[in-house]
C-alpha cells in the first residue's frame, strides 16, 4: 500500500495567508543591506502579490 497524504484543511483563505508572507519578507526586506541577499527577498515578495493578481483576475472572470 501507497503512503498515506496528510490532509489539512486550511483555516484562512489563499489570498490572506499570501498577503501575510508578502508583509513578513517585506519586514525582513528592510533589515537586509543592499545586495544579492536583498534581490533574492524581492523575488519572495514578487511570487506572492503576482499570484494574488492571478487569483483576482481568475475570480472575476467566473
Amino acid at each position: 500500500m501507497g503512503v498515506k497524504r496528510r490532509r489539512i484543511r486550511q483555516t484562512t483563505s489563499l489570498e490572506h495567508r499570501l498577503v501575510g508572507f508578502a508583509e513578513l519578507m517585506r519586514s525582513k526586506l528592510t533589515a537586509k543591506p543592499v545586495g544579492t541577499e536583498k534581490n533574492e527577498f524581492l523575488k519572495k515578495v514578487r511570487n506572492p502579490e503576482q499570484a494574488l493578481e492571478i487569483e483576482r483576475e481568475l475570480r472575476q472572470s467566473q
